[in-house]
């Protein structure tokens, strides 16, 4: 990966680095990662379960059964329930009691259910269908064994992950046409779209509320985007590591989790954004939680099998799931 020559200096000042492993074993894959931060808790989707593991330990606490090929976790501690979403088959999203972890039911979505957040503003939980292309959306007291969704707002793509700000507006991820849709949670439409170039592929994304600001992880060309949310203008596009999964922002600095084994570590140096920091992490760690009150990254992956022939995504050795910790020091 190359990093702009701006951006070498800042690295010697580098303040993040790995301070521990957990390993967790367990059958099944992995996907997003979510941050509970007052129950010092982290829940990774495991494929067909997902997992709850002690922050303090890294000993897993509970394990939600029943998913066909889970994506992401949304919390709504207000009401003690989590939200999972199941892309596999028709599609659904799986609630559960955030203190005993009992599936508590089940509501039908749509296939490739996958990015999933609580927007507490809206007081809605926001989800996607990849292949439906879709916005899905409502209330987090839905009753869980009878309740439906709203009618899904079309997106025009295939979506990925999302952001909401404080003002009714819901920022989507569309990589196949290398797009960031705006979505009017009141209208209920899409009412902008905006170009991510020169980044490419956007998957991961995060938001910066107080400064109006987008951070974009991009697959093809590989950059970090900076982006406006008033107007979609790019105020700067930075380069990552290959496979971006996930973005988180915090205090100031935008952070883009590499399937390469890279932890992007972006911040602004004399009022431009920069590469502050590079953090070997671990292969295959695209997707994070992050702590923000403990200055803390939690990173999902495992060890891989060695490719066969035409195989272009290898299998996870059993049992090697673990949680890479990067800290701030």
């Amino acid at each position: 990966m190359a990093l702009a020559a701006g951006s070498l200096a800042a690295r010697a000042q580098a303040k993040w680095d790995v301070v521990n492993t957990f390993q967790i074993g367990g059958e099944g894959g992995w996907d997003y990662a979510t941050v509970d931060a007052k129950n010092n808790r982290l829940f990774v989707t495991r494929s067909t379960h997902t997992q709850a593991i002690d922050l303090s330990t890294g000993k897993v606490i509970g394990d939600i059964p029943g998913q066909k090929r889970s994506h992401g976790t949304a919390l709504v501690p207000a009401l003690n329930r989590g939200f999972i979403t199941d892309g596999g088959g028709s599609g659904e999203i799986t609630v559960f009691d955030m203190t005993t972890y009992a599936v508590l039911g089940h509501i039908p979505t749509m296939p490739d259910s996958d990015g999933i957040i609580y927007d507490r503003s809206a007081n809605l939980v926001l989800a996607v269908s990849g292949d439906e292309g879709k916005l899905m959306t409502f209330n987090p007291d839905i009753d869980p064994k009878s309740g439906k969704i709203d009618p899904p707002i079309d997106l025009g793509g295939s979506p990925e992950f999302l952001a909401a700000d404080r003002s009714g507006k819901v920022y989507i991820n569309i990589p196949d046409k290398n797009l960031v849709d705006v979505v009017d949670l009141s209208s209920r439409k899409v009412i902008a779209r905006w170009p991510v170039a020169p980044g490419g592929h956007n998957v991961g994304m995060a938001i910066d509320q107080k400064d109006h600001l987008l951070f974009i992880g991009c697959r093809d060309p590989q950059k970090l985007i900076v982006m406006s949310t008033e107007d979609g203008k790019v105020v700067a596009d930075l380069p990552i590591g290959a496979g971006n999964d996930a973005v988180r922002y915090h205090a100031g600095q935008a952070f883009a989790s590499c399937r390469d084994g890279h932890l992007i570590v972006a911040g602004q140096q004399d009022g431009k954004w920069v590469v502050e920091q590079i953090v070997n992490t671990a292969d295959g760690a695209r997707t994070m939680g992050l702590d923000g009150a403990k200055n803390t990254i939690y990173l999902p992956t495992a060890e891989a099998e060695p490719l066969a022939p035409g195989q272009h995504r290898p299998e996870m050795k059993p049992g090697s799931f673990k949680i890479v910790v990067v800290a701030k020091q």
